[in-house]
């Protein structure tokens, strides 16, 4: 099945999914009572350690790495301090961050700008539905930019490979409690700045059909070339699925897959797909562990090794595997110790002494507070 086929079968769930709940009685566009206006602040600290095995004589890990990237060095990941207003009708955040994430993540973002953990303004047009313009979070993946909001310390290749954020417009619909959809009009693909004229496309649903099970399915078309470049279209579905087996078990499942054009006269589109199965159980109230497996296939290195790669380039093939426990003192306070492991077919990663190697090993370790 070629990607295109993908792209439809994300919109054909969309409207498939619209369709198949019943949708609540007509009720009018307007508002009969405006709730108290609310304005809270909120903050997040993630400072870590990690350590790379058998490492070169460097603090970088890997260059597709991007959260919790240094090694044998105590930083911090992400530093959040933001507010948010919303008083039914109206609503807007603005968050500041900094850190090694946002060194690594946002090099190539405009210095006054990157520093934007959020910033958005947005109203009702009508009743169920929210538009907001300017800088939020991706519609994108199973993880975020919080570690705490994830299941496992590290990022998943997919996730580091992926949108972390957006700039542009989104509306979401409510359809009913159960399922969300949202169109958006982006910059691009990870760019807070425009980088040509033309503008990218996303499209979102979230159907949760029971209490246990959610089911995600977003889609981005875009070109990402800059203005003085040959046109390549990318074109990319994520999917994920995660289930609450009990009150203790929980399972998820998150697949990707996208292509993209070489160019005028480029033949073969490069297309690359990944896949994670996370697993994580509940001990105590205080003791969580999770575990992940996961794959990471590219043609010529397209998007992981560079947005625009030579036929040339060598294909990156990658698989890993990743153990993660957690200690909870309180609610907003968690320490996390994650070890992971990574093979390639080909050796891929720099090692002491110059050598290079087709396994990756390292041990990341972090304290996170959210108020």
């Amino acid at each position: 099945m070629t990607y295109r086929a993908f792209f439809t079968l994300g919109l054909l769930l969309t409207a498939a999914a619209a369709a198949a709940q019943t949708a609540p009685p007509a009720q009018p566009d307007s508002v009969a009572a405006v709730p108290a206006a609310s304005l809270t602040s909120y903050g997040f600290l993630d400072g870590y350690y990690g350590y790379d095995f058998r490492h070169a004589a460097t603090n970088q890990r890997p260059g597709f790495l991007y959260s919790h990237n240094r090694q044998n060095e105590f930083t911090v990941n992400n530093a959040v301090l933001g507010a948010r207003y919303d008083d039914g009708r109206v609503r807007g955040a603005l968050g500041l961050h900094a850190g090694t994430y946002v060194s690594a993540n946002y090099a190539a973002e405009d210095p006054v700008l990157k520093h934007l953990y959020e910033a958005y303004a947005g109203f009702r047009p009508f009743r169920r539905a929210w538009l907001d313009v300017g800088i939020f979070s991706s519609h994108i993946g199973f993880e975020s930019a919080l570690s705490k909001d994830n299941w496992t310390l590290t990022r998943s290749l997919m996730a580091e490979n992926s949108p972390y954020y957006e700039a542009g417009a989104r509306l979401t619909y409510e359809v009913s409690p159960k399922l969300t959809l949202t169109g958006l009009v982006l910059n691009g693909w990870q760019n807070i700045r425009e980088n040509n004229q033309a503008k990218a496309l996303g499209t979102q649903l979230q159907w949760k059909p029971t209490a246990k099970l959610l089911l995600n399915s977003s889609t981005f078309y875009g070109n990402e070339q800059p203005q003085d470049s040959v046109r390549r279209r990318r074109y990319f579905h994520d999917f994920y699925a995660s289930y609450a087996a009990t009150g203790r078990l929980s399972f998820a499942l998150v697949f990707d897959v996208g292509q993209q054009q070489r160019g005028a006269g480029g033949g073969k589109a490069d297309t690359w797909h990944a896949g994670s199965l996370f697993v994580r159980y509940r001990f105590t109230d205080h003791w969580t562990a999770a575990a992940r497996a996961e794959y990471y296939s590219a043609d010529h290195g397209v998007i992981i090794s560079s947005s625009l790669p030579a036929a040339t380039a060598a294909d990156v093939r990658l698989k890993g595997a990743s153990l993660n426990l957690d200690y909870s003192p309180t609610a907003n306070v968690v320490w996390r110790v994650e070890g992971r492991l990574l093979t390639a077919r080909s050796p891929l990663f720099e090692q002491r002494h110059g050598r290079q190697a087709d396994s990756y090993g390292n041990l990341t370790s972090s304290i996170a507070l959210s108020f």
